[in-house]
């Protein structure tokens, strides 16, 4: 395996699941966010993609925008104007608008994912593709990946729902795995939340 890209700050599903949590849904919001955005409409409100160069990509830019967007309930503002709307305003926002914000941020998030393989894609002569992992089980992600795959001619492969765990679990299965062999590492390793390839 070689790694050719990966996220410079937070993953998918840690936008899913902050986005969420500023939108005031409980913990996993990822699933809610694909519930609400069914029923939205994506074109609605826009949100920024991040210009990060190569098969890299970042999800910080766009959170602290939601979070500015919600802030100021959804008005835009001119220049350097400071508006923040009130708890009140920004709950009433919400509430009114949950599907189509819900819709936008899904639409933006798939985007930035789906363009950076399609640059992998592209760069590697891959044409044979999966899915993975936890955010794999976003329906917008799930369709917008075949349909693409469709365009370009690749052969796409997505596990089936029960399958796209979240990686924690991914994690503890290989734990477990690994413990049942004896295949036990020394007190001397250091944990890293950032491994180098």
């Amino acid at each position: 395996m070689e790694v050719i890209g990966e996220t410079i700050d937070d993953a998918a599903g840690e936008a899913f699941d902050k986005t969420a949590k500023l939108l005031g849904l409980p913990y996993p919001g990822g699933p809610l966010i694909d519930r609400y955005a069914q029923d939205g409409d994506a074109t609605r409100f826009a949100f920024p993609e991040p210009q990060v160069p190569g098969l890299n990509f970042s999800f910080s830019g766009l959170k602290t925008a939601i979070l500015y967007f919600l802030q100021n309930a959804g008005k835009a503002t001119i220049y350097k104007e400071v508006f923040t709307a009130t708890a009140l305003e920004q709950q009433q926002f919400i509430q009114d608008n949950l599907q189509d914000i819900c819709a936008a941020v899904q639409d933006r998030i798939v985007t930035i994912l789906l363009r950076k393989l399609a640059k992998a894609a592209k760069e590697t002569g891959i044409r044979d593709i999966c899915l993975a992992g936890g955010v794999s089980a976003n329906s917008g992600l799930r369709h917008a990946f075949v349909s693409m795959g469709e365009q370009k001619g690749w052969n796409t492969f997505i596990p089936a729902f029960a399958y796209c765990t979240d990686n924690a679990a991914m994690i503890a299965i290989t734990a477990y795995h690994k413990y049942m062999a004896g295949a036990f590492a020394d007190l001397s390793i250091s944990p890293s939340a950032r491994a180098s390839w």
